[in-house]
């Protein structure tokens, strides 16, 4: 960015990609008015998405170039196609892309790939099947990376810990290239910098550049991880500066309960929530109080022990529609097609739990197809927490349509009014009267046969495209207890709890394990991850024997608990939670190791935390102290 620095791309005049801007409200007053300002520098650091399954293709030409079939490891089969048939100039129509059972995506595998472009082409041309599988090694250089951003904020307040504006620069650091995807993680500061407070003054600035490293792109989190940081450090540093509790001065802030829907001071609006139970019940759930009578204790003996605390809100869905096909077979059973790819998520259970539930059918008469651009109708893919919001949202939208035609059908049998029609287990029955009963098998019958009611038509089969115009908000609170070894620098987590809310939960189980891949993707982060290069671009992190990924012996135990808001906007009342442990467990655990480092005087380091750095910091500390004496 400097004048005179030299260009990543020779072509372009400047290392600038783009500079995007967000106001709300009067900042500059806020910041004439402040009674104290606090100022921070946070740099995220470079991740690798790391699916255990590299990037892979195979292109396998039809007979007479009348079609092409492409296997990917992609998270969005129909996006993808759209744009392989514009990048080898064959059309869409005339492309198949199936996504088997993709093992794992987090973001990476989201846009389309030169590889898989070129595997199309060289197919078409040799008229033979074309496979290109990255080896680990490739994935590493060709894949998106994730986060590489430093955020410079200020957080203006009054001397009783009200935030009356925030300012935030953003500088993202895109790598060399655009993908489809990459210009968007840095955007999400524009609509997450106050965080869960009622700042109402706020002015965002995103820089984004383009370097000579590897692309970025959306990372389990995508902007949001980043942006929890940025405010859940402003917050604990604020409450230091201005000696005010940290729980009192996040209670001060939060946006209330009886204020929602409510239009943030950047323009959004969080459709529901209870900031201060999800925090309540976290600091229950960690036995707070007990924590911080055992990190003074332990200070008093010279150990470095820190308690960490994280509030965070998290919008999830978004990015335009989902489809979700429901048809009931001529025997009765259930076929649910949905635009959601699943690649782990357990869509398969998921699904199948809802469109079970709703027609009152046992989970075995339901199959859920997906991840085949031929067979399931257009929809949009996998990410960004959007599964169980959009591609629920739209199953539950085209179940209720079939539902309505199939009262209808079994009216017309029962010789009733459809009024007088109720859905009973395993079909309908006339109300008052439960041995009436019309199965699911006589109703797709009567469909297919041609028995429907007049003005009917014929088939049992609805198609929805769900689109709610808005975002799904999230919300938790996460507790940390870390310690540091003094003479190593080591830290250890002896306890993280994980407060979350994502509004209706279907699946417990599923979600908790989306929460434990999620912290312990944030773990990474936190504490070891970070893709290094160096002055020439070159590669100095690109295999596991220096890129340090978190093993499963590294996690901690984790203690989970929920509280539950439903989203007034979602006809199951979900929201997103798949990337809530990358959102809330690094910020605590920040806040941790920094509260752990307090009494040394050291009141910011950045990410990951590893031992070489803390020993660094510890001992430029003590040294510090020794002159100061």
């Amino acid at each position: 960015l400097e004048p005179g620095a030299p260009l990543a791309r020779e072509e372009l005049d400047s290392n600038v990609c783009y500079i995007a801007t967000k106001k709300g409200g009067d900042v500059d007053k806020a910041f004439a008015e402040a009674e104290h300002i606090v100022r921070m520098h946070i740099a995220s650091p470079r991740l690798v998405a790391l699916a255990i399954e590299p990037r892979g293709a195979v292109a396998n030409p039809e007979p007479m170039g009348q079609g092409l079939t492409v296997w990917l490891t992609t998270q969005s089969p129909h996006r993808v196609r759209a744009d392989l048939a514009t990048a080898i100039g064959f059309p869409e129509h005339r492309i198949r892309v199936i996504a088997p059972d993709v093992g794992g995506g987090f973001g990476s595998k989201g846009p389309l790939y030169q590889e898989y472009a070129l595997a199309s082409h060289l197919a078409l041309k040799l008229g033979r099947p074309v496979k290109w599988i990255a080896t680990r090694s490739e994935d590493f250089i060709t894949t998106n990376q994730g986060r590489d951003q430093a955020m410079t904020s200020e957080l203006a307040l009054k001397r009783d810990g009200t935030m009356i504006g925030l300012k935030v620069r953003v500088v993202a650091n895109l790598g060399a290239y655009l993908q489809s995807n990459t210009a968007g993680p840095p955007q999400r500061m524009m609509a997450m910098a106050p965080g869960c407070y009622q700042i109402r003054n706020c002015h965002v600035e995103v820089v984004a550049v383009f370097t000579n490293t590897i692309s970025t792109g959306p990372y389990r989190g995508a902007g949001r991880p980043e942006s929890v940081l940025n405010i859940e450090r402003l917050v604990d540093k604020a409450a230091s500066e201005l000696g005010i509790d940290r729980l009192e001065i996040r209670r001060k802030n939060f946006i209330r309960p009886e204020q929602f829907p409510y239009r943030t001071g950047v323009g959004v609006e969080y459709d529901s929530g209870d900031y201060e139970k999800s925090l309540s019940e976290a600091l229950r759930l960690s036995n707070y109080e007990e924590l911080i009578r055992y990190r003074d204790e332990a200070r008093s003996r010279g150990e470095l022990v820190g308690v960490g605390v994280s509030t965070f809100v998290e919008p999830s869905g978004g990015a335009g529609f989902e489809s979700g096909t429901v048809r009931v077979e001529r025997t009765g059973e259930i076929t649910v097609l949905t635009g959601s790819s699943s690649h782990g998520q357990g869509h398969e259970t998921v699904f199948a739990q809802v469109a079970a539930e709703k027609l009152r059918v046992s989970m075995d008469h339901v199959v859920i197809r997906h991840g085949d651009t031929l067979a399931v109708q257009q929809g949009v893919g996998t990410f960004g927490s959007r599964s169980a919001v959009m591609g629920g949202g739209a199953l539950a939208v085209a179940i209720q349509r079939v539902v309505k035609k199939a009262r209808r059908i079994a009216a017309h049998l029962a010789e009733a009014a459809p009024e007088d029609i109720v859905q009973a287990d395993g079909g309908f029955a006339v109300a008052g009267v439960p041995d009436k009963k019309i199965t699911w098998r006589q109703i797709a019958a009567a469909a297919y046969g041609g028995k429907t009611p007049p003005g009917t038509e014929p088939g049992l089969q609805e198609t929805a495209f769900f689109d709610p115009k808005r975002e799904a908000w999230g919300f938790g609170a996460h507790v940390a207890l870390v310690r540091i070894d003094r003479e190593t620098g080591q830290p250890t987590i002896e306890k993280l709890v994980l407060v979350d809310d994502c509004g209706v939960v279907i699946n417990p189980m599923i979600l908790d394990g989306q929460i434990h891949g999620g912290v312990a993707q944030g773990l990474g982060e936190a504490l070891r991850e970070q893709m290094i290069f160096g002055d020439e671009g070159e590669v100095l992190t690109g295999t596991l024997m220096n890129y340090a990924v978190p093993r499963a012996s590294d996690m901690p135990p984790l203690i989970l608990g929920e509280t539950v808001t439903p989203n007034p906007f979602n006809p199951l009342g979900v929201k997103g939670v798949g990337e809530a442990g990358c959102n809330g467990a690094p910020p605590a655990v920040a806040n941790a190791v920094m509260d752990a480092l307090a009494p040394l005087g050291i009141d910011h380091i950045d990410m990951p935390y590893t031992a070489p750095k803390l020993w660094a910091a510890i001992r430029a500390s003590q040294g510090k102290s020794k002159k100061a004496k």
